[in-house]
């Protein structure tokens, strides 16, 4: 979603850090596998999660799902046509899978926001976009006193779908169609710290069945406040 205002540095030590901790603790973990492109750090862990367990969050999206919103003030709403629920993160139906991202990672769950489940029906999308802030949109300082930039994104999808609803990486060439179970994660910075413009990504539109994700996004602060 753009890049950093002039009054703040786009690189950051911190969120360095959390790129070069997270892709070692990835890179070490024989499930796991790297996509062979230059531009991102783009992680894949097939089976992830379970039959039983996709099935359990596809109920609890179906149950409480709304229209999908973004934040920036000037999009327009047809950019998502999904709809969303929030996870409560303490349910004993959520909470597992929760943590068990984190620990994939090796983030402290304090970091992690609320894990969100998204539902794509035939045509729904989400048009290409960065999970980063842009902090000249009005919503910055709001993000800050939340636990400021987002880091990592982890993603899972819950089922096969018949067709379409592939996620695209349109700069890197990088195209993943939605297998139930397999995670991916990536690295929303650089190397440096500073947003990756190359994690552009989009939910392409489902053509065949109903597509179900849960998505969760780590922070470079704590999300979860004392």
């Amino acid at each position: 979603m753009g890049f950093f205002s002039k009054k703040s540095p786009a690189t950051s030590p911190v969120r360095r850090t959390f790129g070069e901790t997270v892709s070692r603790r990835l890179d070490a973990n024989p499930s796991v596998t790297q996509s062979p492109v230059d531009g991102a750090q783009i992680y894949r862990h097939p089976n992830f999660l379970d039959a039983a367990t996709c099935a359990k969050f596809v109920k609890i999206i179906d149950a409480n799902r709304r229209r999908s919103t973004v934040l920036a003030e000037d999009a327009v709403q047809e950019f998502r046509t999904s709809e969303s629920c929030d996870m409560d993160r303490w349910s004993p139906d959520v909470r597992p899978t929760d943590e068990a991202i984190a620990a994939l990672l090796g983030i402290d769950p304090v970091h992690g926001e609320t894990m969100q489940g998204q539902r794509y029906a035939v045509g729904q999308h989400f048009r290409a976009h960065n999970d980063y802030f842009n902090q000249d949109q009005p919503y910055w300082p709001k993000m800050i006193e939340s636990g400021g930039q987002r880091t990592w994104t982890a993603m899972i999808y819950l089922n096969d779908v018949d067709e379409g609803g592939a996620t695209w990486f349109p700069l890197i060439g990088v195209r993943i169609a939605p297998k139930r179970g397999l995670l991916l994660a990536w690295n929303n910075m650089r190397p440096d710290g500073s947003p990756n413009t190359d994690t552009l990504h989009e939910g392409m539109p489902v053509t065949g069945g109903t597509k179900y994700i849960i998505t969760k996004w780590f922070r470079e602060g704590s999300w979860i406040k004392s």
